[in-house]
């Protein structure tokens, strides 16, 4: 896969294909689910480049905060959303990663 980069809206830095389709993902997938996005862009951005970079690397959408264990069937529960997240938004605001907020 070639990622084409092209500049972001306000020019500021580049992002490439994969990271802007995580991205739309991540916000359709907090929208439906209830949640919001990161609203601190460079952590944000740093998310969304872990998740891109792990797809390329392990071939899925692995959680950047979490460690793979290697075994294909047990990292599964860690493949954005983890399974985690739900609990964590709901007990802790946010889920590990920082990437899905619970909405005040």
């Amino acid at each position: 896969m070639t990622a084409e980069k092209k500049k972001d809206p306000e020019g500021t830095k580049e992002t490439d294909d994969l990271e802007r389709e995580i991205r739309s993902w991540a916000e359709k997938y907090a929208k439906e689910h209830g949640f919001v996005l990161n609203p601190d862009d460079k952590r944000l951005d740093i998310v969304i480049r872990g998740l891109a970079r792990n797809i390329r690397k392990h071939g899925a959408q692995y959680c950047p905060c979490r460690l793979r264990s290697g075994d294909t069937e047990a990292d599964k529960k860690i493949i954005c959303p983890c399974i985690y997240h739900g609990e964590e938004i709901e007990t802790e605001g946010s889920c590990h990663c920082n990437l899905y907020y619970r909405k005040e």
